[in-house]
């Protein structure tokens, strides 16, 4: 049986990666109690690293912003890996908290985030709406353009 979230997901034309393996000491996500934090998720698709470099300088904003995207599917991944398969567990996306690969001179962090949020907000319409964090880096892990971690209410 398909759940809520399942069928939005297949409306809109998308589709999960697998959920990522951690690279370092720490774990994709932990619960306590009705909150799911979910470890920064980087631009990966099904191992393959994307997006590997500035935004401003080898990526422009919009590209960015299609990084923030798939860095939000790729939280969406670990979410379901920690809620046995089932994102109709999601009641709310309380935060995103997003990082910028760029450089100095580099200002429109906000609007490269908006590609995670507005993926969350297209999938649970009023409870994808969250707090945010949007900020530049001088460099990311494995030099990805945009890591993106995530704290949601679930039941």
């Amino acid at each position: 049986m398909t759940g809520r979230i399942d069928a939005r997901l297949a409306e809109l034309g998308i589709e999960l990666p697998q959920a990522a393996a951690p690279v370092a000491a720490y774990v994709p996500y932990t619960r306590s109690g009705n909150t799911l934090y979910i470890s920064g998720q980087v631009t990966v698709w099904n191992g393959e690293r994307k997006f590997v470099g500035k935004v401003g300088q080898d990526f422009t904003v919009e590209q960015g912003k299609e990084a923030a995207r798939l860095c939000a599917l790729n939280i969406l991944a670990q979410a379901r890996a920690a809620l046995g398969g089932d994102l109709d567990r999601v009641t709310r996306v309380l935060r995103l908290g997003g990082f910028v690969n760029a450089g100095a001179d580099f200002h429109d962090h906000p609007l490269v985030i908006n590609g995670a949020s507005e993926l969350m907000r297209d999938i649970f319409g009023e409870a994808g709406q969250h707090a945010r964090a949007a900020v530049g880096a001088p460099s990311l892990p494995g030099n990805v353009a945009v890591e993106v971690d995530a704290i949601l209410e679930v039941a």
